[in-house]
């Protein structure tokens, strides 16, 4: 299938673009039919043969959507502009909930358990659950037998 479509040439960063009509599966910077037109982006200047153009059209080549869009801006033909690329939408953050986290500790005599909502009152009972544990006292191995063999 034909298609007529840019192909860039000039240097880096002064692009100029030549309108060629080529295969639609060709690589894009390789083999083409015919050039059919120019067009420089920087001084907006643009050639095109438009005999030819008209040929091609009538033959049932298609137009990529960039220079559809250009001979509608150039008035070559009466359609609608199309779109020609679309941006990806930044996707948007939504905040997570506050989730209540539950802080466990083992105090000498019993389990410490509490319900917090805030990263604040998190460190809150932190700190007064580090208060209120505290260490179990120096046991030695035969304290610890002795202690489960009674049990």
């Amino acid at each position: 299938m034909l298609i007529i479509r840019l192909q860039r040439t000039g240097k880096k960063n002064a692009a100029d673009f030549r309108i060629v009509l080529a295969e639609k599966e060709s690589h894009v910077s390789k083999k083409f039919q015919e050039v059919l037109g120019s067009y420089n982006p920087r001084t907006k200047m643009f050639q095109v043969k438009t005999e030819r153009v008209q040929h091609w059209i009538s033959k049932g080549v298609a137009l990529s959507p960039t220079v559809h869009n250009l001979f509608v801006t150039k008035s070559l033909t009466t359609e609608k502009k199309v779109r020609a690329f679309s941006t990806p939408k930044k996707p948007v953050e939504v905040p997570a909930p506050e989730v209540a986290a539950k802080v466990v500790a083992v105090d000498s005599s019993a389990i410490v358990s509490a319900e917090v909502e805030t990263p604040a009152e998190v460190a809150e009972a932190t700190t007064v659950v580090e208060e209120k544990v505290t260490p179990p006292a120096e046991q030695t191995a035969a304290d610890v037998t002795a202690e489960t063999k009674a049990e």
